[in-house]
C-alpha cells in the first residue's frame, strides 16, 4: 500500500429547510456522497445527530430516517448541518 500523500479534510455545511423537506434534503445530501454526519439543529440547538458510515446508506440508515421524519413534523424550520470528506491534495511541490 503506498501513501499517495492526500489526507481527508473535514468540510462543514448548513442549509436551512421547512420540516417538511427535512428528510428528503437529508436523503438528497446523504446520496450525493462523502457525508460522514448529519445534524439537525433549531434555533442553534443541535436537535438530532447520527453519523452515516460508509457503505450503510440504505436499510441501516431507515431508522435514523423514520426518526426524522416524525420529528420534521414538529419542527418549522431548521437548519441541517453536515460533516463531508474531501481529500485535499498534497502542498508539496509537483513533478512533471
Amino acid at each position: 500500500m503506498t501513501d499517495t500523500g492526500q489526507h481527508p479534510s473535514r468540510v462543514r455545511q448548513e442549509f436551512t429547510v421547512r420540516g417538511t423537506q427535512l428528510v428528503d434534503k437529508v436523503r438528497e445530501l446523504i446520496h450525493a456522497g462523502n457525508v460522514r454526519r448529519v445534524i439537525v439543529k433549531r434555533h442553534g440547538r443541535v436537535v438530532v445527530e447520527f453519523p452515516v458510515t460508509v457503505g450503510v446508506v440504505g436499510t441501516l440508515l431507515a431508522p435514523q430516517l423514520a426518526a426524522l421524519g416524525a420529528l420534521a413534523t414538529l419542527l418549522t424550520e431548521s437548519t441541517i448541518e453536515i460533516v463531508r470528506t474531501t481529500e485535499t491534495p498534497p502542498s508539496g511541490p509537483t513533478t512533471a
